[in-house]
């Protein structure tokens, strides 16, 4: 491969790989951000559940979580199976693809590695979605054996340990999601080293933005903030 197609390269392993560790801890100094956020109303979705009764809207909620990444990972299925009938298919598809006047693909060897790129990203996006439908699975079994009633200190306990089930549960699932922006930015590596770079950056950038400047982001930070400035376990309504 050429000098640009490795930097390219290492700039988008650096971006996939360091983009969450680096982002949680850049803020961590600066702020809260969308999913430092969504951890906090969670933990207190979950606690309010504990004292509620019914529970039918709680589990309803987060069975559309797990038909959401049910769906996802049907769908990186299908991608990975493209993926790999494309890197699979010999000279064939070497040659259909590299006479198209966009793509900048030196010689099979490069095309090969840019398709098994796509094709790891879009597989690591998998073993997410599939992670994240065992702990929603997992949690959903947690709050079917939750006691009802509960006391306030109890409340508070069961609370908690429902949060740490759902909160990496549905960070797996973002993490998920977030291979989608990775995956298409490896795809742009067809159209060249420099279109490959900017994919790249523009994915990260992107990412970043809505994590923190988007009006979704604005909209949760208030809506935490609304939900620490009340008390964190309201009371059970009366049984």
């Amino acid at each position: 491969m050429s000098a640009p197609n490795i930097a390219a390269l290492a700039f988008f392993l650096f971006a996939w790989v360091f983009y969450e560790p680096l982002f949680k801890a850049f803020a961590g100094r600066r702020g809260s951000t969308l999913n430092t956020d969504m951890t906090v109303i969670r933990s207190a979705w979950m606690t309010t559940m504990t004292g509620r009764d019914p529970r039918l809207m709680d589990g309803q909620l987060l069975g559309h979580a797990l038909n959401s990444a049910s769906f996802f990972a049907s769908s990186n299925l299908l991608l990975i199976a493209a993926a790999a009938g494309a890197l699979f298919g010999g000279d064939a598809t070497f040659r259909s693809v590299s006479a198209l006047e966009v793509v900048k693909t030196s010689s099979r060897l490069l095309f090969e590695v840019q398709l098994a790129l796509v094709l790891v990203t879009l597989s690591r996006g998998l073993l997410d979605f599939i992670w994240a439908i065992r702990q929603l699975n997992y949690c959903l079994a947690a709050m079917g054996a939750t006691p009802d009633p509960l006391s306030e200190t109890e409340r508070a306990t069961f609370g908690v340990l429902l949060g740490r089930l759902l909160n990496p549960a549905l960070g797996a699932f973002n993490s998920g999601v977030r291979g989608y922006y990775f995956a298409l930015a490896a795809a742009a590596w067809l159209f060249g080293p420099w279109a490959f770079a900017g994919a790249t950056a523009g994915a990260t950038a992107l990412l970043v933005w809505r994590q923190r400047r988007s009006n979704a982001a604005q909209a949760i930070q208030d809506f935490r903030r609304l939900l620490e400035s009340r008390d964190p376990a309201p009371p059970a309504p009366p049984g």
